[in-house]
């Protein structure tokens, strides 16, 4: 990080706040002006940088060129705006956008009687019942909506747990196109690719997508699962699974099968997170999700006092928005985790879990992946910590710009 100013440079951030002065507020927060800001072959933004690995807190400006961070410097400015990392959504089913808000369960004594299962276990919960009459056309029209939603929200990175075999597959990567958003998306066999053998049938969705996403240990026979997880291994794709969102007694079964990603572990004690931090395998937590379902609060303190890599997701659409802001603050308040780790899992470490390519802290020589927040909206005005602030009150509302 520099601390001299470059000779020869245009300040671009007081041009581009006289451009957003003249026009009306609401055009300001449209993703398609956004991304306008971000087209300028060279632009240097002032503001309050959240700097490198450890999100260090740097007044001054940050040059972009060409796409690639080239310049972070350490100077004095006036501009209160910040400048932070975007979002990595780690685990979604935006196949379920189709299906927003569904009743989750009668009322008794005016609380709701939640039941997970009948919402999204395959192959009859709700969900399923819905994916299977819903054409591809409405899927993919609706799965956009909630690409474009990420896009609006900060998220520039996410990982689709994708139902429906090959079809699933070709359809959110038609959703897809036209889109400045990375994406992995982990596959899930349907019964005519289980039908097949199985190495055919799991090679032929491999050819389309970038890994396995299966729903967990004990909801297919197991040595099915085997056999899909070692033709992951031996084709060195990624293999994921959701486990101990309900309990803990699939997670045994689910380390068994060695994945590269687990989702949830709700459930897991500590003998559990150890047998994950030994094998290096990160983990997925969903916590507005689990809240909503009623399956609990993840053991995200003890996760990373054990070192495992964790990262943050918004699971199913029909239950959640994809806005990780929400995300950032119902970690923070609910369940009282520290700010900075907070933010990393939100953004660092979900970029390091999903490898995506040249993405990573605000540094130079790393691609350029930031948002600018307005610091002196009515909502931020006045915050005592930069990065307090943005994980407990920030809101989509707040970015000025995005640059990708």
């Amino acid at each position: 990080m520099s601390k001299k100013k470059p000779s020869g440079k245009k300040d671009v951030t007081a041009k581009f706040k006289q451009d957003i002065s003249s026009v009306n507020f609401l055009i300001i927060n449209t993703y398609e002006y956004r991304i306008m800001s971000s087209m300028a072959r060279e632009q240097i933004i002032y503001g309050n940088i959240l700097y490198g690995d450890d999100l260090s807190l740097v007044k001054g400006y940050v040059c972009v060129r060409d796409g690639i961070i080239h310049e972070v410097c350490e100077e004095p400015t006036s501009s209160e705006n910040i400048i932070a990392p975007c979002f990595t959504n780690c685990h979604t089913h935006i196949g379920d956008s189709v299906c927003k808000d569904p009743c989750i369960g009668p009322a008794e004594d005016f609380v709701i009687q939640r039941d997970l299962n009948s919402l999204v276990r395959p192959p009859d919960g709700l969900k399923h019942r819905i994916l299977a009459k819903t054409s591809d056309r409405e899927l993919v029209e609706y799965m956009k909506f909630s690409i474009r939603d990420m896009l609006a929200t900060g998220t520039t990175g996410f990982a689709d747990f994708r139902e429906g075999g090959n079809r699933g597959v070709l359809a959110l990567k038609d959703a897809l196109k036209d889109t400045d958003i990375d994406s992995r998306i982990f596959a899930r066999p349907d019964s005519r690719e289980l039908s097949m053998p199985m190495q055919e049938g799991i090679s032929l969705l491999l050819s389309q997508a970038d890994g396995i996403g299966m729903s967990g240990a004990h909801d297919i026979d197991l040595n099915l699962l085997e056999q899909i997880a070692d033709t992951c291994h031996k084709s060195r794709r990624p293999f994921c699974i959701h486990a101990g969102e309900k309990s803990r007694h699939d997670i045994k079964d689910a380390l068994s099968l060695q994945p590269d990603m687990l989702v949830h572990l709700t459930q897991a004690v500590q003998s559990d997170l150890k047998n994950v931090a030994d094998a290096s395998i990160p983990v997925v937590v969903c916590p507005r999700s689990n809240f909503l379902t009623g399956v609990g609060m993840a053991p995200v303190a003890e996760m990373l006092k054990s070192g495992i890599n964790v990262g943050i997701g918004t699971d199913n659409v029909m239950l959640n928005s994809v806005n990780m802001f929400s995300e950032m603050e119902f970690l923070s308040k609910v369940f009282g985790l520290e700010d900075r780790q907070v933010f990393k899992m939100c953004t660092l470490n979900g970029a390091s879990i999903l490898e995506l390519e040249g993405k990573g802290p605000l540094r130079e020589g790393y691609k350029a992946n930031l948002m600018v927040l307005d610091g002196t909206s009515n909502n931020l005005k006045g915050i005592q910590d930069v990065l307090s602030g943005l994980v407990r009150r920030a809101r989509p509302d707040d970015i000025l710009s995005i640059i990708h």
